[in-house]
């Protein structure tokens, strides 16, 4: 390619150009357009970022852990994107938190990239549109992508289908989180952070996690390290950089790497597949009214829910 100003939208997105970025993330998000053919040039182009998730309690410091994060990479010349995946409106579907509120200086770095994507009240609070950023970004040239989410919910075993690295935060004294951590996250966290470290409580969290995970093995055989730190003061920030620029080493060499890639494809797959038969079945005439006029029958218990899903399949030609 020449060295000629960039003229496709693509052209424009591989040139790193944050409009372009941002036109591109939006149109995705609302799934307008030539969406699909835009993903589908977007995806060979993929796959020299690195990603991390952070996730973890409210209140945990999240923001100001990814803010410190993002400025110890710039300060090594990488250029980053931060997707923050906020609460959304269950009736309006847009994100409720602002980003560059929580990170108004980064927001002035040319070389960050900030976006807030709303959930859009998806299960797992990842919605397909917040993969496709991360795609988008890293086709654009962002060497480190961290992907930021709200922490409740099903969020932190959501957080390893779209990142190659899984952060999860906790802060001393919430021991029920630690517990809680039984439910499933323990497996899917690379490394993990109890930030605010210089509250009364940090050794028996730590002891506590470190007792979690010798009883756990995990397939790849990683020992995920437990970094603590005090994001506001910036330490422990070289520390939690290090730790994941091991992993994502390690996870390189082990052989279990091919199969949790196969296994995230996978799922993106179905999530494409599902997003695909509800566009198909919410596409015909009068399907609009179709469902307003069957939700209004289950919300008076005069239909259940899953009757009501049989009744548009079977207009829709999908039964």
């Amino acid at each position: 390619m020449s060295q000629a100003t960039p003229t496709t939208e693509l052209e424009r997105i591989l040139a790193g150009e944050a409009r372009a970025v941002a036109r591109a993330i939006s149109k995705v998000e609302d799934n307008v357009g030539n969406a699909a053919a835009l993903m589908k040039s977007v995806f060979p182009h993929t796959g020299r970022a690195v990603v991390v998730g952070v996730t973890g309690a409210p209140g945990a410091g999240k923001s100001s852990l990814v803010d410190r994060l993002a400025g110890l990479y710039r300060g090594r010349g990488e250029r980053v994107g931060i997707v923050c995946v906020d609460p959304s409106s269950p009736f309006s579907g847009g994100a409720i938190l602002g980003d560059r509120i929580r990170m108004q200086t980064l927001g002035l770095d040319p070389g960050v990239f900030i976006r807030s994507m709303a959930t859009r009240g998806n299960l797992g609070g990842l919605s397909r549109a917040t993969i496709d950023a991360v795609a988008i970004l890293d086709a654009a040239g962002f060497q480190k992508i961290i992907v930021e989410t709200v922490g409740v919910g099903q969020d932190e075993v959501e957080i390893v289908k779209a990142a190659d690295v899984s952060v999860v935060v906790l802060v001393p004294g919430m021991g029920d989180d630690v517990q809680a951590l039984k439910a499933g996250i323990m497996e899917i966290s690379d490394v993990f952070v109890i930030n605010k470290a210089d509250r009364d409580g940090v050794l028996r969290t730590e002891k506590e996690l470190e007792a979690m995970l010798s009883l756990t093995m995990r397939p790849d055989l990683w020992q995920p390290p437990i970094v603590k730190t005090v994001a506001t003061e910036n330490k422990g920030i070289e520390e939690l950089a290090a730790a994941i620029g091991t992993y994502r080493e390690y996870q390189q060499q082990a052989p279990a790497s091919q199969t949790r890639r196969a296994s995230i494809a996978r799922w993106r797959i179905l999530e494409l597949l599902r997003e695909e038969l509800v566009t198909r079945a919410m596409s015909r005439d009068g399907a609009g009214a179709q469902l307003d006029a069957l939700a209004a029958e289950v919300a008076d218990k005069r239909r259940d829910p899953y009757s009501a899903v049989e009744e548009l399949m079977k207009v829709s030609g999908e039964q």
